[in-house]
């Protein structure tokens, strides 16, 4: 295992708490472990990495951590063999320490909680999740293991809402991290032990508070989530975070806090109050400069509330992915071949953090773009998450509308060119038709001038004849045409 050199760990015997905090924000360690007889630990890309120098001994670390407690945390640590509490190093970082017992002795755990945090678009989540701080009521739970960005994501979120929105913002914290601050909305931020003493007292109070959006930082308990669940159905919003990997495993977990007999009645409450679950993990960037978080997303879509009502919970994975276009959805298996798919982290990396490493396999060889490819045609400028599915999900929509449509108009083509074929055939019948037309045209009109001719010739004879007949009766009738050897000869129509 590598170590990690620290001049001020080499000079400083014994150790001084506050200077390993201030390496600690300098190496951009996410966490700081203290235990007897062992050199401080930083977790450095989520690797545990022991610093360079020697262990510390169990009556050092005793009086480090002892002599940072307050005399009610020394109470609460006798009683409770643990506490949590939040740390500041002026000008340096705020911090979320736990000191517990093991083994008979004294080790802590500090994790760095800066004062100033990225927004949502900063730590490059997709854009679905900014949508929710229009939210006027219902349940939103921000969820993942520890250290998975589920308190910075909470942050983020809610100093959204209140940069965006004229509210009132109740956050129940043990302990307080992000220190957030009013803008256009207003915050009250209670810390459990400190300001409250408990989720549940301060739940039941946050709502005779005015508030328009409550935050619990933790669900831990069944009380807690039940006085949750009725701030949620009271017409508020209400963002709060849990231990747990995805969405089926989040709404598992929740009906399996209450009796058997209640397990109908939950899962109606959610149907109508949940409006989104985003579920975290942090995975290692393929250049080794940080992490990144891969996202799933589950939206209350109607298909959903029917699927939560009913108690088909394994269904929801199916219905996140089939609801990537309609309603913003992915599962984490999507997310995680995004980033693959932009080159931010490296395929075993992705099948290490799947739940399903043999289903996103099948779905990364499904992808035939260019590697490094960031946005999508015709949107310049627009740079996505890279954990966003949606983008990807859209490009393969087109793909495969462009297929659909090049297989329709090869069809089209097919029967076009068949309809042609015919058509000519059709014109080929049509034209012998009308030459045998145009030649029985022909004949007739031979037998026409034939027939006319006949007449004529007819017609000429006749009248030669009755010119011939006229002049007849004309000698006749004339006095000169007497019929020899009668008496008193004349016309043949003269009278006696």
């Amino acid at each position: 295992m590598s170590e990690v050199k620290s001049e001020a760990v080499d000079k400083a015997t014994p150790y001084q708490l506050d200077e390993l905090l201030r390496f600690m924000v300098q190496k951009e360690a996410s966490d700081l472990h203290l235990k007897p007889m062992r050199p401080p630990l930083l977790r450095l890309n989520g690797r545990l990495i022991p610093l360079k120098g020697g262990p510390i001994r169990p009556e050092l670390l005793e009086g480090l951590l002892r002599g940072i407690l307050t005399d009610r945390q020394k109470d609460i640590l006798e009683s409770n063999l643990a506490v949590e509490f939040g740390y500041s190093v002026p000008g340096v970082s705020r911090f979320r320490g736990t000191v517990f017992f093991q083994r008979g002795t004294l080790g802590g755990c500090f994790r760095r909680v800066p004062f100033l945090f990225p927004s949502l678009e900063q730590w490059g989540l997709p854009d679905v999740i900014s949508e929710l701080a229009e939210l006027r009521q219902g349940l939103v739970l921000i969820t993942g293991p520890t250290g998975s960005g589920k308190s910075s994501t909470l942050a983020a979120l809610l100093q959204l809402i209140l940069d965006t929105r004229l509210v009132h913002i109740v956050a129940i914290e043990d302990p307080i991290e992000f220190l957030l601050s009013d803008s256009k909305g207003a915050i009250t931020q209670r810390e459990v032990g400190a300001d409250t003493p408990s989720f549940e007292s301060a739940l039941r109070n946050a709502l005779r508070q005015d508030p328009d959006v409550v935050m619990v930082g933790e669900n831990r308990d069944l009380t807690t989530m039940a006085t949750t669940l009725t701030a949620a159905e009271t017409g508020h919003l209400v963002l709060t975070t849990l231990h747990t990997n995805n969405a089926a495993q989040t709404l598992d977990r929740i009906i399996d806090m209450y009796p058997p007999g209640q397990h109908a009645q939950v899962r109606q409450q959610l149907s109508e109050v949940l409006r989104a679950v985003i579920s975290l993990q942090l995975v290692e960037r393929a250049d080794g400069s940080g992490m990144v978080a891969s996202v799933e997303i589950l939206r209350d879509s109607p298909r959903v509330k029917k699927l939560v009502k009913e108690g088909n919970i394994p269904d929801l994975y199916e219905e996140i992915e089939k609801s990537v276009s309609y309603h913003g959805m992915q599962s984490m298996n999507q997310s995680l071949a995004a980033l693959v798919i932009h080159n931010v982290i490296t395929r075993d990396q992705a099948l290490e953090h799947s739940v399903n490493p043999a289903d996103l396999d099948l779905m990364m060889r499904k992808f035939f773009f260019a590697a490094g490819a960031t946005q999508v045609p015709g949107e310049e400028g627009d740079m996505p998450s890279d954990a966003d599915y949606s983008r990807i999900h859209k490009l393969l929509e087109i793909e495969k509308h462009y297929e659909d449509l090049k297989a329709r108009n090869a069809d089209e083509l097919s029967e076009r060119d068949e309809r042609i074929r015919a058509l000519e055939t059709d014109l080929g019948e049509q034209r012998q038709a009308a030459a045998e037309w145009n030649k029985r045209l022909q004949d007739l009109e031979g037998e026409r001038d034939r027939i006319a001719r006949t007449l004529d010739s007819q017609r000429s004879e006749y009248d030669a004849k009755i010119e011939r007949l006229q002049v007849r009766i004309r000698e006749l009738s004339s006095d000169g045409g007497a019929v020899p050897g009668r008496n008193g000869g004349g016309g043949l129509f003269r009278r006696g």
